[in-house]
C-alpha cells in the first residue's frame, strides 16, 4: 500500500484523497484512504433548483477530496444537538464522503451507507461521528452521503417533482453502485443504516419499490415515522406560498432567496400551544417523504406487508427513553397532575395507559408523558415494523434491539445515545461530553459487533424476532437477549395507536 496521496477513477473523473491513521481503544493502529466532498449530482441551484438530482458531468484532471462539501443544513435548529454536525457553506450540495481501508477494485469489501439524522430539516453528513474509522478498521468501507432537506427537500411545489430528497438518497445510492468497487467496495454487498430521520429514511428506503437491488442489507436506529399525504403537504405549501406572495409553482418558490424559505419552512414546523400531541391526530414531521402514490406509494408498513423489501436483512430498534426529556417546556404545568388524566388527554387509555405507568421511569405526569412521548415517536414503530416482518412475507430475518444503558447525569437512555457505542468512538471528546469518561467499552464492543456483523455477513449472532419476538437488550448487563420488544409480549400503544395512522 503506497504513502502517496491515494487517487482513484469514478465514472466523472478522478479524486485524490488522503491517508489518516486510527488509533483504537485497545491501542492498535491503523489507516484508511479517505475522500471527502465527491459529487454525486450536480449542484441544486439556478435552473436545477427544486428539480431531481442530475448525474455529474464528467471533470478532466484529478480533483482534490480533502474537504467536506457544502451541507444543506445552513444552521442547526437545535440547541446543543448531542451529536457534532457542522454546517458548511456553499452550493455543491450533493456530494458524499468515502473511507476505504483497501482503495483499489477487486477488495470485495462490505460497504456501509450512512444516512445522517437531523429531523429531515437538520443534521450533517459531515459530522466526525460519521468519519467510520472503526468501520475502516475492521474491513468496511463507508459512505456518507449529503441530501436536500427540509423545504428543498420535501415541499410540495406545483411542477417540481415530490420527495426530491428521496431521489438524492437513491442518487446517491446508485453513485455506490457504479462506483464504489474502485474504491475497494462490494457493490453486492451494500448496507444502509441511519439514526432517528435517518434511520426513517433506511425503513422507506427498505419498502421503496425504485430502491431495490441498490442495497442488501438495512440498520435501522431509532426510526421515527410521520407520513405525509400528498393533500396536506399540497396545502400547507399553497397556504405558505399565499403568506408569502408567491404562486405556489416553481416560478414562485424559485423567486424567493434561500433565507426566506427557510423562513418560510420554519413557519410550516411550529407546534400548536397544546404541548401534549394525541396519536390520533398527530402531524408529525411536516417536511419529510410524501406518499405520493408514484415514488412513495404506500406507508411502511404497507410496503412490508406487500413484501417490499422482504428480501433484505434487518436490525432495527430504539433507546429506552428517546424523547423522554422532550417534554421540556411543559414540564411546569404537568407537575402534580394525575398521570392517567393527562394521557387521557392525548387520548391515550386502556391497556397503552396502563403500559405506560408501569414503564415510565417515574409515576408522574412529567415522567409518563415523556416515555409516552418516546413511544409515540419511536418505540411504537420499532415493535409494529419489527412484528410486522416476522408476520408477513419476509423471507430474510429481523433482529430488533432495545438500547438501556443510562447516560450520566439523567440516568436515561435518551435519543442519540447508541450512536458512540455502535460507532465505536467512546474517546471522541463529544462523545465523552455525553455519555462520560467511565462509559463502558465492553458495551461499544458489543453494539459494535453486531452492526458489524449485519454488514459484513448479513447476520447478527442473536435469535431473531420471530423466535418468541426476541430482542437484543444493550446495557442489562451488556448485552442480553429477552422475549418481546422492552419485556412486553403486547406493546400496547403500538398495536392500538399505529393502526389509527394506517
Amino acid at each position: 500500500m503506497s504513502d502517496d496521496a491515494p487517487v482513484i477513477r469514478t465514472r466523472a473523473g478522478a479524486v485524490r484523497g488522503a491517508w489518516r491513521e486510527h488509533r483504537s481503544a485497545d491501542g492498535g493502529l491503523s489507516r484508511a484512504a479517505i475522500f471527502l466532498g465527491i459529487p454525486y449530482a450536480e449542484p441544486p441551484v439556478g435552473e436545477r433548483r427544486f428539480l431531481a438530482p442530475e448525474p455529474r458531468a464528467a471533470w478532466d484532471g484529478v480533483r482534490p477530496a480533502v474537504l467536506h462539501g457544502a451541507t444543506p443544513q445552513r444552521r442547526s435548529p437545535f440547541a446543543d444537538a448531542f451529536i457534532p454536525e457542522p454546517s458548511i457553506p456553499g452550493d455543491d450540495l450533493l456530494t458524499l464522503d468515502v473511507g476505504t481501508p483497501d482503495p483499489g477494485a477487486g477488495a470485495g469489501l462490505p460497504v456501509l451507507v450512512y444516512l445522517h439524522g437531523g429531523g429531515f430539516v437538520a443534521g450533517s453528513h459531515a459530522s466526525p461521528w460519521y468519519g467510520g474509522q472503526a468501520f475502516h478498521r475492521d474491513g468496511v468501507v463507508t459512505v456518507a452521503p449529503s441530501y436536500r432537506l427540509g423545504f428543498d427537500g420535501f415541499g410540495w411545489i406545483d411542477g417540481a417533482p415530490a420527495n426530491r430528497a428521496v431521489l438524492d438518497w437513491l442518487a446517491a445510492l446508485a453513485w455506490v453502485r457504479d462506483n464504489i468497487r474502485e474504491f475497494g467496495g462490494d457493490p453486492a454487498r451494500v448496507t444502509i443504516a441511519g439514526q432517528s430521520a435517518g434511520g426513517a429514511a433506511v425503513m422507506r428506503l427498505l419498502t421503496l419499490p425504485a430502491a431495490q437491488g441498490l442495497f442488501h442489507g438495512a440498520i435501522a436506529l431509532s426510526p421515527a415515522d410521520s407520513p405525509v399525504r400528498l393533500d396536506a403537504a399540497r396545502e400547507r405549501s399553497r397556504a405558505s406560498a399565499a403568506r408569502l406572495g408567491i404562486t405556489p409553482d416553481l416560478t414562485g418558490w424559485r423567486s424567493l432567496p434561500e433565507a426566506r424559505v427557510l423562513e418560510a419552512q420554519a413557519a410550516m414546523a411550529e407546534q400548536p400551544d397544546d404541548p401534549l400531541p394525541t396519536l390520533v391526530d398527530d402531524a408529525g414531521l411536516v417536511l419529510s417523504p410524501v406518499i405520493d402514490g408514484e415514488l412513495v406509494p404506500t406507508t411502511v408498513a404497507d410496503g412490508i406487508r406487500a413484501g417490499v423489501g422482504a428480501d433484505v436483512p434487518l436490525l432495527i430498534g430504539a433507546t429506552a427513553h428517546e424523547f423522554d426529556l422532550a417534554v421540556g417546556d411543559a414540564a411546569p404545568r404537568l407537575a402534580g397532575l394525575d398521570p392517567r388524566a393527562v394521557l387521557a388527554h392525548m387520548r391515550i387509555e386502556g391497556a397503552a395507559a396502563d403500559g405506560l405507568v408501569e414503564r415510565a421511569p417515574a409515576a408522574d405526569a412529567v415522567a409518563v408523558v415523556g416515555h409516552a412521548v418516546t413511544d409515540i415517536t419511536f418505540r411504537r414503530h420499532v415493535a409494529r415494523w419489527a412484528g410486522l416482518r416476522v408476520g408477513s412475507a419476509t423471507t430474510a430475518p429481523t433482529w430488533a434491539y432495545d438500547f438501556r444503558w443510562p447516560m450520566p447525569g439523567p440516568g436515561l437512555a435518551v435519543h442519540c445515545l447508541d450512536l458512540p457505542f455502535g460507532f465505536d468512538i467512546l474517546r471522541d471528546p463529544a462523545a465523552v461530553r455525553r455519555v462520560g469518561a467511565d462509559a463502558p467499552q465492553a458495551l461499544a464492543d458489543a453494539v459494535h459487533r453486531d452492526w458489524l456483523a449485519l454488514i459484513r455477513d448479513g447476520r447478527v449472532d442473536a435469535p431473531t424476532h420471530d423466535e418468541a419476538r426476541a430482542t437484543i437488550v444493550y446495557g442489562e448487563p451488556v448485552r442480553d437477549v429477552r422475549p418481546g420488544y422492552a419485556g412486553e409480549e403486547d406493546f400496547a400503544i403500538a398495536t392500538e395507536m399505529s393502526e389509527m395512522q394506517d
